[in-house]
């Protein structure tokens, strides 16, 4: 990992009239939670929702923050990882809030990557009817990508996010000092979703993502890019009423069902995004024009962060392609499938076929 020792302070707003906030991108600012919370909320009730790795290493700065500003947290833990995010694991945090006394007037703080920025946000969303709430996330993946936007939710069985709701959050502070505890395959992961901001709007971004995946460049200042990418996609379709938003999606109509397919963990979210990159990048050299040095650059960044470019061997096919039926981008059964014509210049396709997709799901299987 390159060195993260820069004492700079990136801020981005998200600008959405009355529900605008602020991402602050920075080190220290896990100290500025308290201040931050009490500034949008005077209930002493707060609760800090976590999981059980990112806990034990950073819960009692957050909850002592929170303290030291006249607030009384409860510390809600859910077990790590991608099984987590399920309505059962929501019923219980709930169940954790009402016993804790907290009311509509309350304030909720995630604390973790991108399952408990999406678990938390939800229960946020449905918690009276909706409480305000801070993300606070501690990955790669979820700093550039999850806690910017408001999407929340939970996974069924057979489909990623199919339960939700929008819910911005009222501030974020993005620490990189948290990034630094992360194992290298956490990390590599967050980094499918800058190589897909920069695919699909800002090719010159990857000369940053080399430099970083060379162990040096700003770190801290890529994170911002990411995120002012991000917040300028969401100001315009907030509720992905204009494909706009949709063109988030690159890589994960594909991903996404390579992921529940895989079973939730098995494959990582960033490690399925890879797969789906390639697949979708494929797809875009077949359909819409794609270069093959901007196809074979995707491909070869995705692999400097050791990102997988194939699925594991054994996967079934059908099943992939059932659960993909799925999902959310198929409306009334017909694919939004998106597509690069460039670097930097995507677009979302009505004309893709379930035997182009088949085809390209072909080109990552090992």
């Amino acid at each position: 990992m390159p060195s993260t020792a820069t004492p700079s302070l990136h801020t981005v707003t998200v600008d959405l009239g009355t529900r605008s906030y602020v991402v602050e991108v920075g080190h220290g600012l896990l100290e500025k939670t308290g201040p931050v919370v009490a500034e949008r909320s005077s209930s002493s009730k707060v609760a800090v929702v976590t999981d059980s790795n990112v806990g034990p290493l950073y819960a009692e700065r957050v909850m002592t923050s929170l303290q030291g500003a006249g607030k009384s947290p409860v510390l809600i833990t859910v077990p790590a990882g991608e099984a987590s995010k399920s309505m059962a694991q929501a019923e219980s945090i709930l169940d954790q809030m009402a016993a804790a006394g907290l009311d509509r007037k309350s304030m909720l703080v995630a604390l973790g990557g991108g399952v408990i920025g999406d678990l938390a946000g939800f229960v946020a969303a449905i918690y009276q009817r909706g409480i305000p709430f801070v993300q606070i996330p501690t990955t790669v993946l979820s700093q550039v990508d999850s806690s910017v936007g408001g999407k929340t939710g939970v996974n069924l069985k057979d489909a990623k996010n199919m339960v939700g709701a929008f819910h911005q959050p009222t501030h974020v502070l993005a620490d990189i000092d948290t990034l630094s505890s992360l194992p290298k395959r956490e990390w590599n992961e967050g980094f499918a979703e800058i190589i897909k901001h920069a695919a699909i709007r800002d090719a010159s971004m990857f000369d940053a993502i080399d430099e970083v995946a060379a162990g040096g460049g700003d770190l801290a200042d890529l994170i911002r890019r990411n995120i002012a990418i991000k917040a300028r996609v969401v100001e315009e379709d907030e509720f992905e009423t204009k494909e706009v938003r949709a063109l988030l999606n690159f890589g994960h109509t594909i991903g996404h069902a390579i992921e529940a397919s895989a079973g939730y963990g098995s494959l990582l979210h960033g490690e399925a995004i890879s797969i789906g990159l390639k697949a979708a990048a494929w797809l875009s050299v077949q359909q819409s024009g794609l270069g093959g040095e901007a196809y074979e650059r995707v491909c070869a960044t995705l692999k400097a962060f050791d990102l997988p470019l194939s699925v594991p061997s054994g996967f079934d096919e059908q099943d992939v392609l059932r659960r993909m039926m799925m999902d959310k981008k198929f409306v009334a059964g017909n694919i939004r499938f998106v597509l690069l014509r460039s670097l930097g210049d995507a677009f979302v396709s009505k004309d893709i076929t379930l035997d182009h997709v088949r085809q390209a799901y072909a080109t990552v299987c090992s």
